[in-house]
């Protein structure tokens, strides 16, 4: 996964989305404005303000969109039986929706201050208690909770530290998808 994110799609809105995320990896949240992200799209401000009124309608917006397959996901999950094959579909899922918003989980990453301060770090946060105890079995041993709850961090850990690691993004995913899977299926073997 390269450093800058891939432009997604071609309207207005999702380009102002997709080159502020650009200016806040490059320059931080705190230090773009919404000046330099007009310039950058080569509109006039008024133009960004139709869209977006501040940065953080911004990374609202983002935030939305980008992590609405993760939504959809917990909706899906929810549904199912607490099986270890629902489970290993779980991370399967959450692997292709992690890589789909790449960029945006380094800028959580690398913001974390500014994360905790806008709406969404809480959303966030109760999204990720949600993703744990979908895959967790309660009662079960402290060490089969804790493998549970490591091949998700594993993902974001894979995802944002493996970035510098020679090779192709999918190698690197599909290497980190299988050391999560190979934890919770340890976790419900020995549960």
């Amino acid at each position: 996964m390269s450093s800058s994110p891939q432009p997604r799609r071609g309207n207005t809105r999702q380009r102002i989305q997709d080159v502020a995320l650009e200016l806040f990896a490059e320059q931080g949240y705190e230090k773009t404005s919404l000046r330099e992200i007009a310039e950058r799209l080569e509109v006039t401000k008024a133009a960004l303000y139709y869209h977006f009124k501040t940065k953080e309608e911004i990374i609202i917006s983002l935030f939305q969109d980008l992590t609405r397959p993760i939504d959809e996901l917990i909706e899906w999950a929810e549904a199912q039986p607490r099986t270890l094959e629902t489970k290993q579909e779980i991370l399967r899922r959450y692997s292709s929706a992690l890589c789909g918003a790449a960029p945006l989980y380094r800028f959580m990453q690398e913001n974390q201050a500014t994360m905790r301060e806008l709406s969404i770090g809480e959303t966030f946060k109760q999204r990720m208690f949600t993703m744990v105890d979908l895959l967790r079995t309660e009662g079960a041993p402290l060490t089969d909770q804790v493998r549970c709850v490591s091949a998700l961090f594993t993902m974001h850990a894979g995802m944002l530290f493996l970035q510098h690691v020679e090779g192709e993004q999918e190698e690197k995913r599909m290497a980190t998808l299988e050391v999560a899977i190979d934890l919770i299926t340890q976790a419900h073997h020995e549960a």
